[in-house]
């Protein structure tokens, strides 16, 4: 059976982070394996509370499934330090975990910084270089870029500029744009450009679906799929998700992974 690594934060109450990626994995019909780097607690209203794990255990962890099951592709999600980001990319260099999704959970929705200046330096210089795709959503591309990126030119401007950081392909997500009938995103390889939209679903529950996007990339990936397929098919599944997002608890619903078919 296929085996697909996730690297990044635990989420209590399951609606994102390890937790939903292990739903997508299961979607398209693989094994998923976690190194979480952090602990929350929270619940569909928000965090309480969370803590980092050491990076020395992050490290030993990505060793423990590596040496262990051959690893079709890999993502990353929230790494929170520069001490972790470095962790994790010793562990990739050193064993074989198939092409590498690298959302970088840096701002949250609130825009609020949830990394320091030192691992942005760390994401830009030792991880995007190692990344089959990097997956930031808008806020994230201005943190890295450190202008705005508020339409789709700007999308495209901004694509062009991260993949200049050295990953193989960068997406950026507009998901977050202002409101209109279509959620466009977009790709650049080194080569083209490509937009890529799927109808926006009008839910309140969308908890997790950064994650999701990005895990089901690598799902994709460690199927065989060229990335820009991949990707295509990776947004089909997080609209349906949409479409069938649910309630939990008395916040912001989840994607509805249990009733969407992926690749099977």
């Amino acid at each position: 059976m296929k085996v697909v690594l996730s690297i990044a934060g635990s989420d209590s109450g399951g609606g994102a982070g390890i937790q939903t990626d292990l739903h997508a994995f299961a979607a398209h019909a693989l094994h998923g394996a976690t190194a979480i780097t952090a602990i929350t607690a929270q619940n569909s209203t928000g965090v309480r509370a969370w803590a980092t794990v050491e990076p020395s255990l992050v490290e030993a962890q990505i060793d423990a499934v590596a040496s262990d099951m051959a690893v079709a592709a890999t993502k990353t999600g929230m790494l929170g330090t520069a001490a972790i980001v470095e962790a994790v990319v010793r562990a990739v260099r050193r064993n074989r975990v198939g092409p590498l999704v690298v959302d970088p959970v840096m701002v949250a929705r609130s825009g609020d910084a949830l990394v320091d200046a030192s691992a942005r330096r760390a994401y830009v210089e030792l991880l995007f270089p190692l990344a089959a795709v990097i997956t930031p959503n808008l806020l994230e591309a201005e943190a890295l870029l450190g202008q705005p990126v508020r339409d789709v030119a700007a999308m495209r401007e901004a694509a062009r500029a991260l993949w200049a950081l050295g990953p193989a392909a960068v997406l950026v997500k507009g998901g977050g744009m202002a409101a209109s009938g279509e959620a466009v995103d977009v790709l650049f390889d080194g080569r083209e450009t490509l937009e890529i939209s799927a109808p926006r679903i009008d839910t309140p529950h969308t908890h997790g679906t950064g994650c999701t996007l990005s895990a089901a990339i690598a799902a994709r990936l460690a199927w065989g799929q060229p990335i820009g397929e991949a990707i295509r098919g990776a947004k089909d599944y997080l609209t349906e998700g949409l479409r069938r997002a649910h309630a939990v608890g008395k916040g912001r619903g989840c994607v509805g992974h249990h009733m969407v078919e992926g690749t099977r």
